[in-house]
């Protein structure tokens, strides 16, 4: 298995994950904040194009998540998979004929050579979730989107052989920042977003035993810096193989394999 962040944070957040490099891989995107040109044009830089893909799966409505899920889904007949808040939440203009399906926390489903378990998170969403994802060999955990941990997440995502993880702010940034007081806190509650101590917290409490790739994701771009990230993770991951590498928003991350 293999993935590849098409960009993060914002401004728009796409992963693409692969079962492996052959002809007769599986294909699945993880969100779409990105509208079919844009999309065609970041996959394209990995040799993909959305006609490749078996579906998309989506963690929760907020735009730069959702906002081009649907269009791209009506545009190259592709099957979304969601959570009944997330759709519930959705603008409706691109849904005509596509394939929806409603997924839940604790209910795995299978999309070609994948298995993928959605689990539920804190965030200012409907009904947000998040994934991992196995393809019988190795196993990625994805979670972005979340305001603090929860002991259920800390146990979706042990285990894993790679792991994209939010580090989205620097807590004294994001205080020192022009945002409005009403966006700090939201940034910064319980159901936002996870500081760069938060993020790190819940490396420390993961089982890391199989974990040997971390990618750190969803930075924000006025309130972190890779090198605050990268101060935060250290400590962490020091005397262990584990490879540190941070996804962006304009140019995401090159292929990385997770066995």
């Amino acid at each position: 298995m293999r993935f590849a962040s098409l960009g993060s944070g914002s401004e728009g957040n796409a992963l693409l994950i692969s079962s492996h490099a052959g002809s007769n891989a599986t294909h699945v995107m993880l969100d779409c904040g990105f509208g079919p040109r844009e999309l065609s044009r970041r996959l394209a830089r990995h040799d993909m194009s959305s006609d490749q893909l078996a579906g998309i799966i989506v963690t929760h409505e907020h735009s730069d998540h959702l906002g081009g899920v649907f269009q791209v889904a009506q545009q190259f007949k592709l099957p979304v998979w969601l959570s009944h808040g997330s759709f519930q939440s959705a603008p409706k203009e691109h849904l005509s004929g596509v394939d929806v399906h409603i997924c839940r926390d604790g209910d795995a489903f299978e999309i070609g050579d994948f298995t993928i378990s959605p689990y539920t998170v804190p965030h200012d969403a409907l009904e947000p979730v998040q994934y991992t994802l196995s393809d019988g060999r190795s196993k990625l955990g994805v979670l972005t989107d979340v305001g603090h941990a929860t002991r259920h997440l800390i146990s979706a995502l042990s285990g894993c052989d790679a792991l994209l993880l939010e580090f989205n702010h620097d807590t004294q940034m994001l205080a020192r920042s022009a945002y409005p007081t009403w966006l700090k806190s939201r940034i910064s509650g319980p159901f936002g977003h996870l500081s760069n101590d938060a993020a790190a917290a819940i490396l420390r409490e993961i089982d890391k035993g199989r974990l040997h790739t971390l990618i750190a994701a969803h930075l924000s771009q006025r309130n972190n810096t890779p090198d605050l990230v990268r101060a935060a993770i250290e400590p962490e991951i020091a005397g262990t193989d584990i490879a540190l590498l941070i996804a962006d928003q304009q140019t995401g991350s090159d292929w990385i394999s997770c066995n």
